[in-house]
């Protein structure tokens, strides 16, 4: 991919868009950046929430009950805006380019669940650390809705337990310590090989095994592009650099690469 670096904003979207439309197959990497439009705060930004709060690891959640009702008071006071969040700029444009046939796979690091709200098949979202959309039991892995286990908070029981097993419950996401999902990490290595652009939005690219995927779509040969709001430890890499809102940088892409 030939994209001047020197080239201005506008130029660089307007270079993207003609590849896009000549792309064979364009994947998209997200991270937390990109549902900050949402209402969503990220993690690792100045204002994000590890610069709050330290996270708990999965073995303080399994060992400490003080931890345990600690994750859970963090998730119950953060799920109403979660709930509320709605897909912005950035996810409806994914979502037509992927219903006009450039845009094949989302991979995300994110747990909200906005890329599948905003039209993108489950099927062709990778979810790298999880999902918020709905709580397992950490033992025989029974799902569990929200709603279902509002009531053990009402009747004063911050640690919920499985009616099956006995096992912790938890939200279906990735914890500190906690194993990433092996099929949902084998189909993201699969498809990055795969892209011949592998569009980089909102991640910091700092957190392993899923910061090393842009280099997977460059060493077979594929064409990195980054669009985040400041720079990331991996732009060297890219082939391109978009800093700026994600919402609008995607949007008019996708009325480029659409008109």
């Amino acid at each position: 991919m030939d994209i001047s670096v020197d080239s201005g904003l506008q130029n660089k979207i307007e270079e993207l868009a003609a590849h896009v439309r000549s792309s064979r197959y364009l994947v998209a990497f997200s991270g937390a950046g990109i549902s900050t439009e949402s209402g969503i705060p990220d993690f690792r930004g100045p204002g994000g929430i590890w610069k709050k709060m330290r996270p708990i690891e999965i073995s303080e959640f399994l060992g400490d009950p003080a931890a345990r009702r600690e994750y859970w008071r963090r998730k119950i006071e953060m799920y109403p805006s979660m709930k509320k969040a709605q897909p912005n700029e950035a996810h409806l444009a994914l979502a037509r380019m992927y219903k006009a046939g450039f845009l094949k796979t989302v991979i995300t690091q994110n747990i909200d669940g906005l890329h599948q709200r905003s039209g993108i098949p489950d099927d062709r979202v990778i979810e790298l650390h999880g999902s918020n959309a709905y709580i397992h039991c950490l033992s025989c892995k029974k799902r569990f809705e929200w709603k279902d286990i509002f009531p053990n908070f009402d009747e004063g029981d911050s640690c919920p337990q499985c009616d099956e097993c006995g096992g912790w419950l938890k939200p279906a996401t990735i914890s500190f310590g906690q194993a990433m999902p092996e099929e949902a990490t084998r189909l993201a290595f699969e498809k990055a090989c795969r892209a011949d652009i592998l569009l980089v939005i909102g991640s910091s690219l700092l957190v392993y095994p899923a910061a090393s995927i842009p280099a997977e779509t460059r060493q077979a040969g594929g064409s990195v592009v980054i669009v985040n709001n400041e720079p990331t430890v991996q732009d060297s890499l890219a082939d391109a650099v978009l800093l700026g809102l994600s919402g609008e940088i995607l949007k008019e892409l996708a009325d480029m690469a659409l008109d």
